[in-house]
């Protein structure tokens, strides 16, 4: 009987097939690669940091790094791709079981402001405009944005506002509020993020009544 050893490669795997253990090896690699970059890119902007500035901070040949990503463009599409994503899994948790309209936009609220603390040096670039020329990466990072704001539209929608309001204008009011924490935030002096953000979402409704 003819032995199948010759069609498997290391540790029983099939020929020309890459070990598990290769393949997590591979993954926990590209998530080196992309918080870095991400800490990279938001100190320097896209256009200050090269594949080779990545490649040396993460002890790669800058030839390797294309393993990984083919370009700067798609690791930001990849890191805004991850934070909105945890983001939007964050905020449909939190407004699960919430039923009146204030309530859910304040528990919203809340969870978008703590997911966007959490991030570190990711938050520098999830609501960025690159120059004109790289149309196609500002046209994919939107499109990755606006998902995210349908449910806020959702949100506002749900609230009995008086006459004349307008809402989206009333939702871009909060979210450029809450977005912008970040760049003055302090821990260690300023309220938590639940605190402020329940401000933000009250103050809007006292205005409102």
């Amino acid at each position: 009987m003819k032995s199948d050893i010759s069609a498997k490669g290391p540790a029983g795997t099939a020929a020309g097939q890459p070990a598990q253990g290769d393949s997590t090896r591979r993954k926990n690699k590209r998530e080196v690669v992309l918080l870095k970059a991400a800490e990279l890119i938001a100190r320097h902007g896209i256009d200050g940091t090269s594949m080779r500035d990545i490649a040396t901070a993460v002890d790669m040949l800058p030839g390797s790094l294309y393993y990984h990503f083919s370009s700067k463009e798609e690791m930001v599409l990849a890191i805004h791709e991850r934070v909105v994503g945890e983001m939007t899994r964050k905020v449909e948790q939190a407004i699960e079981d919430a039923r009146l309209p204030w309530d859910r936009l304040e528990r919203a609220a809340v969870a978008h402001l703590e997911a966007l603390l959490e991030t570190g040096n990711m938050v520098a670039i999830i609501s960025p405009h690159f120059e004109q020329h790289r149309i196609e990466l500002n046209r994919e990072l939107r499109a990755q944005r606006n998902a995210y704001e349908v449910m806020f539209r959702g949100l506002f929608d749900a609230l009995d506002l008086p006459e004349g309001v307008d809402r989206a204008l009333l939702r871009l009011q909060l979210l450029g509020a809450l977005n912008w924490v970040p760049v003055w935030y302090d821990p260690g002096k300023d309220k938590t993020a639940g605190e402020i953000a329940r401000t933000f979402v009250s103050t809007i409704r006292a205005g409102l009544d």
